[in-house]
This record gives structure tokens, sequence and C-alpha cells, in this order.
């Protein structure tokens, strides 16, 4: 008997316990919904966890605080109002590398050469977002740029002889641009490269995709951004 007792009690704290949430829900709801206008919300409902609302947007789920101002999507929290993703920000920071590690005599440099702004990256010839970014570089004013070849032959078996034969040519940016832009061969390769030194470094600094950029206080980021949004990234604003 006093373990049916018992049983009964706790249901009904925990029926009072979701009774309270769904009595807050309404506004709750509101406030989230008007926080976050650009998703198109199916349902909102409390999760198992205190203060922790679960967002059903087609097939798809999210969660929120009550307030509607962080919303945890993919692992990550992001700030609503601004779209800051906070979780990538502070790996950021708590990954940030040495920048005196880099072997800056390896590097293909480019950009403003007296700039206060420091890019490293590590790039294959091959890779299509590489070569995005690259298109936006030119775009880009006060940053000075070091590019390490960085050939993942596993995805791009031709990365490698392409690589080789950029570092060996006289001008390297230019020859670069002209493989990774305008799709031009270059003449094979006719000197030593530093390029298994660079992927020993890169490996060691856990890169395993193109392109990584490294900020010159040592943030790393996987992608590229437009030339505005990586200007402001590297000045850390």
């Amino acid at each position: 008997m006093r373990s049916l007792l018992l049983a009964l009690t706790c249901s009904l704290l925990m029926a009072a316990c979701s009774s309270d949430k769904y009595e807050q829900k309404p506004n709750v709801e509101a406030d989230i919904r008007k926080a976050i206008p650009d998703l198109q919300i199916d349902a909102i409902t409390p999760s198992p966890i205190d203060g922790l609302y679960e967002i059903q947007v087609g097939k798809g789920v999210f969660y929120t605080d009550a307030s509607g101002k962080h919303l945890i999507a993919g692992g990550h929290i992001f700030e609503t109002a601004t779209h800051r993703d906070l979780t990538r920000e502070r790996l950021e920071t708590i990954n940030r590398i040495d920048w005196s590690v880099l072997p800056l005599d390896k590097a293909i440099v480019s950009g403003d050469a007296d700039a206060p702004l420091k890019l490293a990256i590590f790039t294959d010839p091959d890779c299509p977002y590489c070569k995005k970014l690259e298109g936006e570089l030119k775009n880009m004013q006060g940053v000075k740029v070091y590019t390490f070849l960085y050939p993942l032959t596993q995805l791009h078996p031709n990365a490698r002889a392409k690589a080789d034969s950029i570092w060996c040519s006289k001008d390297q940016h230019q020859a670069m641009l002209d493989v990774m832009l305008e799709g031009k061969a270059l003449p094979k390769a006719d000197c030593q490269t530093p390029l298994d030194e660079i992927a020993a470094i890169g490996q060691k600094l856990g890169i395993n995709g193109t392109p990584t950029l490294i900020a010159g206080d040592g943030r790393m980021m996987s992608g590229g951004k437009p030339a505005s949004e990586l200007k402001a990234w590297l000045a850390n604003k």
C-alpha cells in the first residue's frame, strides 16, 4: 500500500510540474515566435530538460530557451538576433594555435605586405571551396596572406602535381590563380617543393579539410566567407 501511495504521489507531482509548464506555454510560445520570426515553426513543446523547448520545423527539430534568444541546431548554440554561432566562436578560442609554428618561409605570400591583419590558408588547388575563397581574396584589402599548398590527394588525385608546379613557378601566386581560377595547365614541376613538410605541419595541427583558415591570433576556421565577413573575422569583430 505504501508503495502504491508513493507511486501515486510521484505521479501527481509530475502531473503538476507538467501542468505548470503547459500553463506557461502560451506566453513562452509567443516569445519564441517573436524572437525567431524567420523560422516556420509548426509546434513548440517543453523538452525533457527544464527551461529548454523543442521547436518543430517541418520534419526537423531545434531547441531554444524560453526567450527564444538562443537556438540549438546541429549541436551548436546560435544567437537568434545576430545569427552568431556561439559554439563555433568558443571552439575557435579554445583551439587557438601558436602562429609561430607556421613555416611562413614555405608559404606563398600575397595581399598587402604591410597590413596589420594576417591570414594563413591551407589550400588544395582542386578544391572547389578553395577556388571560391581565392575569388573572394581578390576583393579584400588590408590583409597579408600566407597560402600553404595542402593537396588532399585522396579527394583530388591530380592536386599534388598541380601544387608542385605552382610552387616551382616564377610567380607562385599568379600561377596559383591561373590554376585555381582560370583552369590553366602549368609545366611539370622541376624543383624541390616543401609540400611534404607542409603536410606534416597540417596533420600535426589536425587540419583534415580545405580551405582551413588561421587568423593572426591563432584562431582556426574551416571553409570560407565573403571578403567583408572574412576581414571582420580576422579583426575579431
